[in-house]
């Protein structure tokens, strides 16, 4: 009598590609736009602090952009729309593509400073860009925060009769000042740690001009 004999499985595991895709194009282009538009914003609005101090202190006037107050806030209102029509964008995309929900979320104020501890001892995992940490996502959900705070706070303080309720939230015209303030003081302070990541990590910075990154599984299968 003849016995069935099984043919030899031909399924194998894929072998995983040698690159990834890290960032999107989209998400790629927004980003330099937001970092350009960010720029010109705060140098700029440093110029216009500078002409009505909140506080006793100035700008140097070497770190602001315009040379004088009507030249400060046209640089300032030109890259104020652009911020605004760029982050909509960015937001869309991020929401209705599930890139948020991917890549910042989960995110816990213990995983925060846990990550934030790692990063200061030179121990953070940095073996997969496809993935945050969770001190990246707080970063990212921070500073998306501290930029939607700027645009309505600066139209508290560009259009205050226009906008009066809007201004009446943020205790008035010199409360959305300081708060407006505080957010740039918040954005500069998430850019400067990111730009100080980025050159401990330097590898993560042509992931976001071409997109691609190695696999860390490339050679292990």
């Amino acid at each position: 009598m003849e016995t069935a004999t099984s043919a030899p499985s031909t399924t194998t595991l894929a072998a995983p590609a040698e690159w990834i895709r890290i960032h999107p194009l989209v998400v790629r282009i927004t980003h330099w736009i937001n970092a350009f538009a960010i720029l010109i914003m705060v140098t700029s609005g440093w110029r216009i602090y500078n002409a009505a101090p909140i506080w006793d202190f100035r700008i140097p006037a070497d770190l602001t952009l315009g040379g004088w107050l009507g030249g400060a806030l046209n640089w300032h209102f030109a890259a104020m729309w652009l911020l605004t029509i760029n982050g909509l964008v960015y937001l869309a995309y991020g929401i209705a593509s599930g890139h948020f929900r991917r890549k910042l979320l989960p995110v816990t104020p213990r995983a925060v400073v846990q990550d934030v501890l790692e990063a200061l001892r030179g121990r953070l995992a940095h073996a997969d860009l496809s993935v945050y940490n969770a001190a990246q996502r707080a970063a990212y959900l921070g500073i998306i925060l501290a930029l939607v705070v700027l645009v309505f706070s600066g139209l508290a303080i560009w259009k205050p009769v226009q906008w009066q309720e809007l201004t009446a939230i943020f205790g008035g015209y010199e409360g959305a000042r300081v708060v407006h303030f505080a957010a740039m003081a918040v954005t500069v302070l998430i850019v400067l740690v990111h730009v100080v990541m980025v050159a401990l990590v330097p590898r993560t910075l042509p992931t976001m001009i071409t997109g691609r990154a190695r696999n860390p599984l490339w050679g292990k299968s």
